[in-house]
């Protein structure tokens, strides 16, 4: 079991599978994994899969853990996203970071105007403010000046942006193949390199 856990956020963005692929590979590699879901994607989630996403913890767990098809590895622990009393709220929680993926341009916004609404936020927050990593994965296209400057902004404050647009020279056969060379960057960030990739190895 890696030691200082990884917090991640799941905002509601579109594209849900790349929070499963990436709790899929975290969990693989015996990581700890600290999950909060925004309220706005349970709503999302459920017009993406047709399936609803339980509220309590102990049920989440268990959802995200069959999502990922991960029922034993690793740690788990999922947060309510009111619950700015959770460990992940704190600045004396130590952590490897926090990944937002997805991340919608509301949660940019929020976050980059120091708002803290919920515990996603609240989170994100803490890692500016301790200094720690805090990558964001927005999905959303085309992008308004508004939202180049809010993720500017975070740019500006320590946060790395990560855009969930795939490479094709790993030559990509399906869905998760392309979804899996976002999460590996993204995970790159931390030096988690637990996702298989065909990196570029030049001419």
């Amino acid at each position: 079991m890696v030691d200082l856990p990884i917090t991640v956020g799941i905002s509601g963005a579109s594209g849900l599978i790349y929070a499963v692929r990436t709790l899929k590979y975290l969990l693989a590699a015996n990581y700890t994994v600290d999950v909060v879901a925004s309220k706005a994607s349970f709503m999302v989630w459920q017009a993406e899969n047709k399936v609803k996403m339980p509220v309590e913890p102990d049920q989440q767990e268990q959802f995200w853990r069959e999502q990922a098809a991960q029922p034993n590895s690793g740690k788990l622990r999922c947060h309510r996203w009111g619950d700015v009393g959770a460990t992940i709220a704190s600045g004396s929680y130590r952590t490897l970071g926090m990944l937002i993926i997805p991340c919608s341009m509301s949660t940019v916004a929020k976050i980059a105007q120091g708002l803290s609404s919920d515990l996603l936020e609240r989170a994100a927050d803490v890692q500016l403010k301790e200094g720690g990593k805090l990558v964001l994965v927005p999905r959303e296209t085309p992008l308004s000046l508004i939202h180049l400057r809010n993720l500017t902004a975070l740019a500006e404050a320590g946060g790395r942006i990560v855009p969930a647009i795939p490479a094709w020279y790993h030559h990509p056969q399906t869905i998760e193949d392309l979804v899996d060379f976002v999460v590996a960057r993204s995970l790159d960030q931390f030096d988690i390199p637990c996702v298989p990739l065909k990196r570029w190895e030049g001419h």
